[in-house]
């Protein structure tokens, strides 16, 4: 006997005050931008918080070197306005001689966290500049993911842009460079740098003259942080080029390449360290002969629309060509014998050669940065993508269009240049996490459908019987080959442990590689306790506290901007590395006898010499190992 009871009049309320109003309830299109919204938002807060492992273990504090002249720059520009920033002259550094501060940096990154600090001032949070320099690194990472997703978005679909956004939030090739206290010009300048690529491959693909313009202000913006702006003004017209040869010329590139180039370019010379160097410099020489190749282009297919007759379009375009090629080889041999145009410099050489800084230029040589790549570093900066890397290029290769060619160019030409330069590993990041991300993207989804398409197929065959012709042909497939359904999820699975895998790398990395202080060392014990030596700035603090304000100080050049930053005291020379002739001064006392290196010294008006000394803890980047 079956006993049934009839809900009661409670019961039936509490259901119905729980079902959500139909204004609540979501579409599918609604459900999955809610997601996708709320990776991003997961990813953007990642990447911040992974590269603050230095606050936590040290302290709030700028790393390394050429940082400390960063912040003493945005320190002397958020008292004393932008006017006395612009035409400042530093007379603490390269002593006898002064530098003009203005004419000689890149005032992006300054101006970024002074417009950043007042900002935060506006709205009433009283924060010092100090800490603004110490975040901003990590601030523009996390946006670059948003770049990062949304470039990915427009070559593939919005699935690698998560990927690519996921990658580029953890990757120790990035971070290296955008950790908590890293304040150099990097930290903003890829943000740039991957803003500008989106924005113009964004206009090629519309022909909007908006994207274009956009993509003109980044470019501006790049130009004013960083001297990689160079990649983007080569990477650009060789694109371009390459557009031209495979016949794929359209309106869309004509628009989108001469507003950028003609706005970024006057937008560039703005900027007093490069000046009229954008139209004069033979590495921008490039960008200028594509310019007026494109207008060749142009013109010869409004010709090709005017003329009938097919022979004589194919004269009137052999004497174009070969008029426009000699033209061009004059004015360029005039330009280069006048002096108009100005050689490469000593670091472009260096990439296409790499043996020529060692052969000519040993000062850039010397930096540990500018030495070629171990294989190594490529598989500790970037771990499982190195793999993914090639076959990202597989399915750009497959799915050919203007976006995916940009990308394979900035991916090829990146990692050679990276290969030749330890440094430029952070320029073929965002290259390789968004190739990667197309990889790791089509392989999931192809699996995916795999076993969807497995499973649909025998929920079809159960519920419609035997009776069916179509229903059995797909119960003998799925009966027949078992293991595509089984091996797909083992792929899957497979993916998953890999990349789960490099997010526990990146972890790792960014902790114990990344996150340690140059200028805070740390040790281990006899007992395994944790021994801090900051003798750097115990140093820096007997200098200023204990020598004359107008004392000079003689070190070797690495330690420049930390003594004036933090030492408040002239330097003869710094990290600027501007004067070969004042360095090798000072290596020659460095490593004379002390009878001549004392006369040096009361030639060169020194007060105070400081000398870095490793040898009772065992440091091995003392002043005698360099």
């Amino acid at each position: 006997m079956v006993v049934t009871s009839k809900p009661s009049p409670m019961a039936l309320d509490l259901k119905t005050s729980f079902t959500l109003p139909k204004t609540l309830k979501l579409k599918t299109k609604q459900q999955e931008l809610l997601i996708r919204v709320a990776t991003l938002s997961l990813i953007y807060v990642l990447a911040f918080i992974t590269r603050l492992f230095s606050v936590l273990r040290y302290e709030s504090m700028i790393h390394e070197f050429d940082p400390y002249f960063n912040y003493r720059t945005t320190l002397f520009l958020t008292r004393n306005g932008f006017a006395e920033f612009w035409n400042w002259f530093d007379s603490e550094s390269w002593y006898p001689l002064g530098r003009i501060i203005g004419g000689t940096l890149y005032p992006g990154l300054m101006l970024t966290a002074a417009a950043i600090h007042s900002l935060l001032r506006f709205l009433r949070l009283f924060v010092h500049i100090r800490e603004v320099c110490v975040l901003t690194a990590p601030f523009f990472a996390s946006n670059t993911t948003l770049v990062a997703y949304f470039f990915a978005k427009e070559v593939w679909d919005s699935g690698a842009g998560i990927v690519a956004a996921a990658l580029i939030a953890i990757c120790p090739g990035y971070i290296s460079r955008s950790v908590a206290g890293s304040y150099d010009n990097e930290g903003v300048a890829i943000f740039a740098l991957l803003l500008t690529f989106y924005l113009f491959v964004k206009a090629v693909n519309t022909g909007s003259l908006a994207w274009a313009l956009g993509s003109a202000f980044g470019y501006f913006y790049m130009v004013s942080a960083w001297g990689g702006y160079v990649f983007i003004i080569n990477l650009v017209p060789l694109y371009v080029l390459v557009l031209l040869v495979t016949g794929r010329y359209s309106m869309r590139l004509y628009v989108a390449y001469n507003c950028m180039y003609v706005l970024g370019m006057l937008l560039a010379m703005q900027i007093r360290f490069v000046g009229f160097q954008h139209v004069q410099s033979g590495e921008h020489m490039a960008a200028m002969g594509v310019f007026f190749l494109l207008q060749v282009f142009f013109f010869l297919d409004w010709v090709k629309h005017l003329l009938s007759d097919t022979k004589l379009f194919q004269a009137f375009l052999r004497i174009t060509v070969t008029s426009a090629v000699a033209v061009g080889a004059v004015a360029l041999g005039v330009g280069m014998a006048s002096g108009y145009i100005s050689p490469w410099t000593g670091r472009f050489y260096s990439l296409l050669d790499p043996t020529y800084a060692k052969d000519h230029i040993p000062i850039i040589a010397s930096v540990s940065e500018h030495q070629p790549t171990a294989w190594s570093s490529f598989m500790f900066d970037f771990h499982i993508l190195l793999f993914l890397f090639p076959a990202g290029l597989y399915f750009c290769f497959k799915r050919l269009s203007d976006a995916t060619i940009f990308l394979v160019m900035y991916g090829l030409t990146s990692m050679y240049f990276a290969g030749v330069m330890v440094r430029l590993i952070l320029v073929a990041t965002p290259a390789v996490c968004l190739i990667s991300a197309i990889a790791v993207s089509a392989t999931v989804k192809n699996l995916t459908r795999v076993v969807r398409a497995k499973s649909q197929a025998v929920q079809s065959g159960s519920t419609k019987g035997t009776s069916s012709a179509k229903s059995s042909a797909k119960g003998v497939v799925d009966n027949s080959q078992p293991f595509q359904k089984n091996g797909a999820i083992v792929l899957l699975l497979g993916a998953f442990y890999l990349l789960s895998r490099y997010a526990i790398h990146c972890t790792w990395v960014t902790s114990e590689a990344y996150s340690s202080p140059s200028i805070v060392l740390a040790a281990r014990g006899a007992h395994g306790n944790r021994v801090i030596f900051d003798d750097y700035r115990e140093a820096y603090f007997w200098l200023r506290q204990n020598t004359p304000q107008d004392a000079k100080v003689m070190s070797w050049w690495d330690y420049g901007y930390q003594i004036t930053a933090m030492g408040n005291r002239t330097v003869i020379v710094d990290n600027n590395t501007w004067n070969n002739t004042h360095i090798a001064t000072v290596g020659r006392a460095m490593s004379s006898y002390e009878d001549e290196a004392y006369d040096i010294m009361r030639s060169l008006d020194v007060d105070y010499v400081l000398v870095v000394f490793g040898g009772v803890t065992g440091y091995s980047s003392d002043d005698i190992n360099k």
